[in-house]
């Protein structure tokens, strides 16, 4: 590396949940076959993970039980998203003994950014060095294998866990821009890149470009009429330039407040039944926006239906001011939904989000406003939020989520959808 040059590790916990899980059990998991998954959703339940054992016989990760071949003998182990959680949180630490939090970035559960720039001097390490020591850490620690890139900005860092350390001996790859353009600038598919989608795989092969190095012999003109302002990280990554560093990341505010929730029905569902849920969703949307001191102009809902046999409906409507009271959102929603939804078709998955989100101290009222009522209404959510926040989020439930369909006193326990444990 250059005397100038940066040193980012980014590190990825190997089959992560499936990992844990053996770790738990005193299992190798490059030995055992153990899948994640929740039997109780069927033999079409997803599976979360899968041990490399698993992977190496063939296996599709984020496959389904059903897909597993019957030659196979495995484990399944019903997902505990609170112990992962647990073995994150612990893996973090780790890195804290060694680097300060100003210089990590947690990039998802089991995957994290480090800037060691500063760090190499002080431990006498080359970048590798450090990295091995690390995984060896984790390993000795937790149990859990560990794979590494490293790179001289974030996006090769990345590149370098995605693709290069893949083909290394050591599970740790490097990359600094030299070394990508030489030996990556025509790997295929192009979508084993970083933050390239298939939809901008399919844009970019119509004018016959399959990989970075053709990104950066294209005409600039031509990727920015096809790209807009995407254009200009699409051609900083084909020359493996990213001036975004993880003080940037940590500085970063979003303009944005956005409120939304998403979720599988467990079972097909009536439009009644679905309604049901819907409202409840609608009631953790106002919860939501009142913990943030928020309120919304809009509020939006998508339906999906079982089997896909019909298209997915849905849509927006206006309240009459910004607001984040339940009894208004409420309303509107139903409102929105016995106007779009199907009444005749099964229904698997509801969406609501909440638009034009902003301060709770614009809100605005007409004339015609009890204020008195207003103030009673949140000051009742208020305790109501305080009771959740101490006692649990099912210390208080309304009567519809007791009846029959309602999801939310299941749902209260989960964490990420799967099993809260």
């Amino acid at each position: 590396m250059g005397v100038n040059e940066r040193a980012y590790l980014c590190i990825d916990m190997k089959c992560f949940y499936a990992s844990v899980e053996c770790a738990e059990r005193g299992l190798n998991p490059f030995e055992t076959c153990l899948v994640v998954a929740d039997e109780e959703r069927g033999k079409n339940a997803l599976c979360l993970a899968i041990s490399p054992k698993m992977k190496s016989l063939g296996v599709k990760n984020r496959c389904r039980i059903s897909e597993i071949p019957r030659s196979v003998d495995y484990i399944v182990a019903k997902p505990r998203m609170q112990k992962y959680i647990d073995y994150a949180a612990d893996i973090y630490d780790i890195y804290l003994d060694y680097i300060s939090h100003d210089d990590i970035h947690v990039y998802s559960i089991d995957e994290s950014f480090l800037d060691i720039t500063g760090y190499l001097d002080r431990y006498g390490m080359t970048p590798r060095e450090l990295a091995t020591f690390l995984i060896n850490e984790i390993a000795r620690r937790k149990h859990i294998t560990a794979t590494a890139g490293i790179g001289t900005n974030l996006y090769l860092a990345k590149v370098a866990l995605d693709i290069t350390a893949k083909h290394s001996r050591d599970h740790i790859g490097y990359l600094d821009e030299d070394t990508y353009k030489k030996t990556l600038w025509e790997h295929r598919p192009i979508t084993d890149f970083w933050q390239v989608a298939g939809g901008t795989a399919a844009r970019l092969a119509r004018y016959g470009i399959y990989d970075m190095g053709g990104v950066a012999r294209a005409p600039e003109q031509l990727l920015y009429k096809t790209f807009g302002i995407n254009a200009e990280l699409l051609i900083d990554h084909a020359w493996g330039r990213e001036p975004c560093t993880i003080a940037d990341i940590k500085e970063y505010k979003p303009s944005s407040r956005s409120v939304s929730f998403s979720q599988i029905l467990f079972e097909d569902y009536t439009f009644e039944k679905a309604l049901l849920v819907l409202t409840e969703m609608a009631l953790g949307g106002a919860q939501e926006m009142m913990k943030r001191k928020v309120i919304s102009k809009s509020v939006s809902i998508y339906v999906s239906y079982s089997g896909e046999v019909i298209p997915s409906t849905g849509g927006s409507i206006r309240l009459p001011s910004a607001t984040n009271r339940f009894s208004v959102i409420k309303e509107y929603v139903e409102k929105l939904y016995r106007r779009t939804a199907s009444p005749h078709h099964p229904i698997r998955r509801l969406a609501i989000s909440f638009g034009g989100v902003s301060d709770e101290g614009a809100e605005g009222y007409d004339l015609f406003t009890d204020f008195e009522a207003v103030e009673k209404e949140k000051h009742l959510e208020r305790t109501v939020l305080k009771i959740k926040e101490r006692f649990g989020k099912n210390a208080l439930l309304r009567g519809f989520d007791l009846e029959d369909g309602a999801t939310a006193p299941i749902r209260n326990k989960l964490i990420g959808g799967h099993n809260g444990e």
